[in-house]
C-alpha cells in the first residue's frame, strides 16, 4: 500500500516570517486612499444606526459613497496604466 501523506519538506519549503513583503506594502500604500474612503463611509453609516438619518447625515453618506466610487475608479485607472492597458 502506498502512503499519501505530504512530505514535510514540500509543505514548509519557505519559512514565513510574519512580515509583509515590499510588494505587499506597496500594494497597501496604493490602496490606502480607497481604504480611508471606505472607513469614512462606514463611520457615516455607523452614526445613523441608533437614530433616524437627518438631511446632514444623508448628505455625509452620499458624499462618502461618492468618494469611495471615485477612489475605486482612480485605483482601477492606475492599475490599468501600470499593467500596460493591452485589452
Amino acid at each position: 500500500m502506498k502512503s499519501i501523506a505530504a512530505l514535510q519538506a514540500a509543505v514548509t519549503a519557505v519559512a514565513f516570517d510574519g512580515e509583509p513583503s515590499d510588494a505587499e506594502l506597496d500594494a497597501i500604500e496604493q490602496e490606502m486612499p480607497l481604504i480611508l474612503a471606505e472607513v469614512d463611509l462606514l463611520d457615516a453609516q455607523i452614526m445613523t444606526l441608533d437614530r433616524p438619518a437627518t438631511v446632514l447625515d444623508e448628505r455625509r453618506i452620499r458624499r462618502a459613497r461618492n468618494r469611495v466610487l471615485a477612489e475605486r475608479r482612480n485605483l482601477t485607472n492606475r492599475a490599468g496604466v501600470t499593467m500596460g492597458g493591452a485589452a
